[in-house]
């Protein structure tokens, strides 16, 4: 082999070796940056810098009366936290929001607005969930001077205004309106009302004693029970005896599924109608067959498949039911909800103003056109919970599910 092919042999053995080498080297990470386009990219959360913005919250996670509707507040509020936080932030800024049970109960609940206050220096409060426990804070955060965004339904919350307190439960004063539109609708004259001894139920019994004589409605027979009730027999019995036409019960689980139970034991035949204080799946399971056929004004979210594409709330719906069942893998309900539209509220004030209670307390109040999951909210200062009787829908059980009400 002449000099000339000896070196053209060794340029290529040497070339066959450095490919051979860095064929057999491990690859370096891949840098995101360098995918090929239209390959995934690995999603990467945005730099969140500076102190926590903290937003406090009371729940009812405990407790009969207000587990039910506590629960999915909670459940909603971290669902909230993370989601803020993986897009970004408050202004760049982590959001923590600090959530306290107060088990259904008054005293629990002043605890935690004291430790939340004062201790935890949060610059809002969302919830209580209940109107009992709500009303019990009330006057702490007027004093205080900081925002509070009721979760709760009784119309005392609101009316008349308190400067630092505000609702995003619709209002038994707007539950009831819809609900006399329906009975005129359905020519119904005379009725008979159970309502619960807890502020939701006293509230909402007000409130049909103005409302019914004003819509040419009598009520023949009035009856009240305890929260902790297992049975209402005794009050149903003397209600069919004054002949109602229908019978209204107001309360929150589990009250209102024993009287829907009583009402079948007994075969009362006449029309059952609750207060939106059932609108979750919970009354159902509890009633059982007893809920078929049951009528109650409730948000929309229940029925949120069947509204029209026209209608402002449908996509929001639709995503927030999206979300909490991709995330906790069941329904999501009108009460988680109300806590959903209560940070909402505060996390747009915070990007408008920053976390200064003064400031964000005004910023919520001049909330316009806000779509949420209770409704559309129009505040100002003379109104604190922004709602109309549109955010109801009349919504009667069938086959153990929602479905809009025949007008």
């Amino acid at each position: 082999m002449d000099l000339q092919v000896r070196r053209v042999v060794t340029v290529v053995v040497c070339l066959l070796a450095t490919l051979l080498l860095v064929a057999g080297c491990p690859k370096a990470p891949e840098d995101e940056s360098s995918l090929g386009a239209g390959m995934p990219t690995r999603p990467t959360k945005p730099a969140l810098t500076g102190e926590p913005i903290k937003v406090g919250a009371i729940f009812s996670v405990t407790g009969t009366a207000g587990a039910p509707l506590g629960t999915p507040e909670k459940e909603t509020a971290l669902m909230v936290e993370e989601m803020v936080n993986d897009s970004g932030g408050i202004n760049g800024r982590p959001l923590k929001i600090i959530i306290e049970d107060d088990q259904s109960d008054n005293t629990q609940a002043a605890t935690a607005a004291k430790k939340l206050i004062e201790a935890d220096q949060v610059v809002a409060v969302v919830g209580p969930t209940l109107s009992g426990t709500t009303l019990a804070i009330v006057d702490t955060f007027e004093k205080a001077q900081v925002p509070l965004i009721s979760c709760a339904a009784s119309i005392k919350i609101t009316q008349p205004v308190k400067k630092w307190v505000f609702s995003t439960a619709q209002p038994d004063v707007l539950a009831v309106a819809r609900l006399m539109e329906y009975l005129k609708a359905k020519q119904i004259k005379s009725i008979a009302v159970l309502y619960d001894s807890n502020p939701f139920g006293k509230s909402g019994a007000e409130v049909l004693d103005k409302q019914a004589p004003e819509n040419g409605i009598k009520i023949v027979a009035k009856e009240t029970f305890e929260s902790k009730d297992t049975d209402m027999t005794t009050q149903l019995t003397k209600a069919k005896a004054a002949n109602p036409e229908a019978v209204i019960c107001w309360g929150t689980n589990p009250g209102p599924a024993i009287v829907a139970k009583n009402m079948k034991q007994l075969k009362m035949s006449i029309p059952l109608f609750m207060s939106h204080g059932v609108a979750n799946r919970k009354f159902i399971e509890l009633a059982g067959d007893a809920a078929e056929g049951v009528v109650f004004p409730a948000g929309k979210l229940l029925v949120a498949e069947t509204l029209p594409e026209t209608d402002k709330q449908r996509q929001v719906l639709l995503d927030y039911s999206k979300a909490f069942q991709g995330k906790y893998g069941k329904s999501a309900d009108t009460f988680g909800g109300h806590g959903w539209d209560a940070l909402q509220l505060v996390i747009q004030a915070l990007k408008q103003v920053g976390p200064d209670r003064a400031k964000l307390r005004d910023a919520i109040e001049s909330t316009k056109d806000f779509v949420g999951i209770s409704g559309v909210f129009n505040l100002s200062p003379t109104d604190h919970n922004g709602l109309t009787k549109d955010a109801f829908v009349m919504v009667t059980i069938k086959g153990g599910n929602w479905t809009l009400a025949e007008q």
